[in-house]
């Protein structure tokens, strides 16, 4: 699949400032001459085997790939979703350049007219942990159908307070539940977006299973994050949570970031392909963050899942 990809050159990049997926992810030393194989700098934890397990009932039961103490830890914030200067203000300030990557490339891969008010208008998406909704309303706003789900049952609420304030995202579907779950409901949608989550979750492979089966064949995935590199440890966590105090302390661990190569290869195992990827940078002068091919700390990927 790597060297498939090497050969696509053709593929449009997002923007002058962007990354394509054939340069950057598809290097000499991510290929993998046994797909079965993950490398073995992977962690136990992208790949365990938690992938089935029994009910009392004996019956299937799909498995969650949620943390406890993430859970928790997002609970107690909840309150602070729409404090653009309080805990999720990274978030805010993020979110104009996260939306420029999402319209772009859903426009161009569901042939939708970007200069549109409402691009996404018949377009079904789910934003899987949607927190206090600040992708979810946006999304509403551009014309989508959308489903916001979250496992934190306070998030949930603070989002539908916060939707019910205008009739255009009032219509926004909030949920407290799990991709999982989902799944497990038979629920399909056009495009399946997971900002900012994947390195809170226990289980990532199991996770992007998740998000693969709840995406229509041809639909697309979207999932953004933050690179394992020494440069996001000294950014991402000394910087934004210690010294700048962006981020409340403990928010993340560097363990549980993934590499953009490991990314691919996950959600190629769960049968998405990535056709293209971004890096986001943050410029201290302007308090703006842009699109770059720079992907050592945060970074935003977009695939489509393959018809079977």
């Amino acid at each position: 699949m790597a060297s498939k990809l090497v050969r696509h050159r053709h593929l449009r990049a997002l923007s002058s400032s962007s990354i394509s997926i054939n340069n950057h992810i598809c290097s000499p030393h991510f290929s993998n001459p046994n797909p079965n194989r993950a490398p073995l700098s992977f962690s136990y934890r992208l790949f365990s085997n938690a992938s089935s397990s029994s009910s009392s009932t004996g019956g299937f039961q799909r498995p969650s790939s949620l943390k406890d103490l993430e859970l928790a830890k997002f609970a107690s914030i909840a309150e602070t979703w729409w404090d653009s200067e309080g805990p999720f203000k990274p978030l805010h300030v993020m979110n104009p350049t996260r939306l420029a990557f999402i319209r772009s490339t859903l426009c161009r891969h569901f042939s939708k007219d970007p200069n549109s008010a409402r691009p996404f208008e018949g377009l079904k998406i789910v934003d899987v942990g949607c927190g206090g909704g600040i992708l979810s309303e946006p999304l509403a706003r551009m014309g989508a159908t959308v489903t916001g789900v979250d496992a934190v049952e306070k998030n949930i609420k603070i989002a539908r307070i916060h939707a019910d304030l205008d009739p255009v995202t009032s219509t926004i579907e909030y949920c407290c539940t799990t991709a999982e779950k989902l799944v497990e409901e038979d629920r399909k949608f056009d495009a399946v977006i997971a900002l900012e989550v994947i390195e809170h979750v226990a289980n990532p492979a199991e996770f992007c299973n998740s998000l693969a089966a709840l995406t229509v064949p041809d639909g697309a995935t979207i999932i953004s994050t933050i690179n394992r590199s020494m440069r996001s440890y000294a950014t991402a966590i000394v910087a934004a949570e210690y010294l700048l105090h962006w981020l409340p302390k403990g928010t993340h661990e560097w363990s549980s970031f993934l590499t953009p190569e490991e990314l691919v290869l996950i959600l190629q195992r769960a049968n998405i392909t990535v056709r293209e990827m971004a890096g986001f940078v943050y410029n201290p002068l302007t308090g703006r963050w842009s699109l770059s091919d720079d992907v050592s700390v945060n970074f935003i990927a977009f695939g489509t899942k393959n018809c079977q």
